[in-house]
């Protein structure tokens, strides 16, 4: 009889909990026909598609190998040992044979009949320079000319109808645009494609060796290491935006940034070389200037607070030609704003001897516009 009673009891327990459930259910407004299942062939968004842009870029890339020969190495060592000469005269070689420098980089074709723009480092130190397509053809190649200060070179193989890549506008790049980064990575990893965002423009690093150097590096977490340098940065339609040329690393490996020159920078520096040779012309506008703020507008008395004060002219050059004076506020250059010093510097790196640029600059409480045509930089 207990058991009995006992059984009854559970089950009306066990009834009014599932009553309770069901009703529960009822009320929020659970049902199975809620609960669909996840088809394997539903389209996932995984971000942008590359494929094209990269396959583009690939095809102008080429893979740089540059190397010191023997005699270059020897001359070398006679400039470094003023005992090298004592030596080979009595026919002993030193303290050994010279160690040949050689080197891997990349390059970008920027010309149908051969031209290729690198790194000037890639080759700075070569006088045999070699290039492998991506079809695997190889080509002697010769250094057409080298620019330290902004770390870009042009060589030249001898072919024709090759392939080159469209031209972005690097000025209107944006922080936060994907970009591809395109190379040769340890010389062995050909035709290796990352892909990043662009993290900050117009970053001066002071890598470059020099007094008068440029640099404005386009700065990205594409994965770049050695073997890079020379090869493309391309937005996400596959136009040429820079040329990856070195990477912030403590180790000498890919540690999360890696910088670029900007294709307008490195495309105006190639058609120099490309016209000229080594013999690049720098243009100078022979100011110096202090960037104002609102603190030191009011010291100054200076009715506006953003632009290039002028503390000094220099003699000869084009500013004084043109008539700038102390004291004037640069405010604009051909419609841009001056604000900081860079902002100056980025037009007038970019400009060539004989450019002429609209200057719009404050003077006694009144905007005055002045051509000016720009000189040689001394």
């Amino acid at each position: 009889m207990k058991s009995f009673l006992s059984l009854t009891l559970a089950g009306l327990t066990g009834g009014m909990i599932c009553f309770g459930a069901l009703h529960l259910t009822h009320q929020t407004g659970f049902d199975n026909k809620d609960v669909h299942p996840v088809s394997v062939s539903s389209p996932v968004n995984t971000g942008p598609d590359f494929a094209d842009a990269a396959e583009v870029a690939q095809k102008a890339v080429v893979l740089i190998e540059a190397a010191e020969s023997a005699q270059a190495a020897q001359q070398r060592r006679r400039t470094q040992d003023p005992f090298q000469d004592f030596f080979e005269r009595f026919g002993m070689d030193g303290f050994g044979g010279p160690m040949i420098r050689k080197g891997a980089g990349s390059g970008v074709i920027i010309s149908k009949d051969g031209y290729i723009l690198t790194n000037n480092h890639v080759v700075d130190f070569a006088d045999e320079v070699s290039v492998k397509m991506i079809d695997g053809k190889e080509y002697k190649a010769t250094i057409v000319g080298r620019d330290p200060s902004t770390d870009l070179a042009v060589i030249k193989v001898d072919a024709n109808n090759l392939p080159t890549l469209e031209y972005a506008d690097s000025d209107k790049a944006r922080v936060g645009e994907w970009v591809l980064a395109v190379g040769n990575p340890f010389e062995y990893l050909t035709s290796t494609v990352t892909a990043g965002i662009i993290s900050a423009k117009g970053r001066d690093l002071n890598i470059i060796q020099g007094s008068k150097t440029i640099e404005q590096f386009i700065q990205t977490d594409a994965a770049i290491n050695p073997g890079n340098s020379g090869g493309a940065l391309v937005d996400a339609t596959g136009k040429l935006l820079g040329i990856n040329t070195a990477i912030a690393s403590q180790t000498g490996s890919y540690s999360g940034y890696s910088f670029a020159i900007p294709v307008n920078l490195a495309i105006s520096i190639a058609n120099d070389i490309m016209k000229n040779g080594e013999d690049i012309e720098r243009t100078s506008l022979g100011v110096e200037v202090f960037v104002l703020n609102e603190e030191f507008a009011k010291e100054q008395k200076i009715a506006i607070s953003e632009g290039l004060l002028v503390d000094a002219v220099v003699e000869n050059s084009a500013a004084q030609y043109a008539g700038v004076l102390p004291n004037d506020v640069l405010v604009e250059i051909d419609g841009k704003p001056l604000k900081t010093f860079d902002d100056l510097k980025q037009k007038i790196d970019l400009a060539k001897v004989g450019d002429s640029v609209d200057l719009k600059v404050f003077r006694n409480g009144k905007y005055v516009d002045i051509p000016v045509r720009l000189k040689k930089g001394t």
